[in-house]
């Protein structure tokens, strides 16, 4: 295969959805956040067909490289994540999979990854998701379903998370007399 099909071909087999949004606290603050599963439920609220996020369990602590999730959601499905790179307070990432049809006969995984980097009102938050088809057949179907419900979803979720981060308190100025 030449390289243009090669490329044409890879871009068909992969979706990628991305979100971003400021958060209104420190970079930690923000990190804690975004990997606290107890909270996480509360945030992502699904949109359309994407459901809701009901519980993340951890399989068994510490939150690490290689430690595995489950995610069930409100629609009765059971996901599973395995983290794949855990470096507070900047970067975490992990694969999705155990989707069920008729998902499943769309997306075979899910690889999502968040940073948080400083900035100057608290910290920016980037959310991304790289999904690998099941079959380049499944494009037509796939990459407006997930362009625009998930990507929704994901937004949704970080302004859910924006509102509840406790923002920054603002530096006080002395005056003098």
């Amino acid at each position: 295969m030449d390289k243009p099909a090669a490329a044409r071909e890879t871009r068909r087999m992969e979706i990628v959805c991305q979100a971003e949004q400021q958060l209104p606290c420190p970079p930690g603050q923000a990190f804690a956040l975004i990997t606290d599963a107890d909270r996480f439920p509360a945030f992502f609220r699904g949109c359309g067909p994407v459901p809701a996020v009901r519980a993340v369990e951890l399989d068994a602590p510490p939150l690490a490289v290689g430690a595995r999730r489950t995610v069930r959601n409100a629609d009765g499905s059971v996901l599973r994540e395995v983290v794949t790179a855990f470096e507070p307070p900047r970067r975490h990432a992990y694969r999705l999979d155990g989707f069920r049809p008729p998902f499943a006969w769309l997306v075979r995984h899910g690889d999502a990854c968040w940073t948080v980097e400083p900035d100057a009102a608290g910290s920016r938050v980037r959310w991304s998701y790289r999904f690998a088809l099941a079959h380049a057949a499944a494009w037509p179907v796939a990459a407006p379903l997930l362009r625009l419900f998930m990507t929704a979803a994901m937004r949704r979720c970080l302004r859910a998370m924006a509102d509840a981060a406790t923002p920054i308190a603002p530096a006080r100025l002395e005056v003098r007399p």
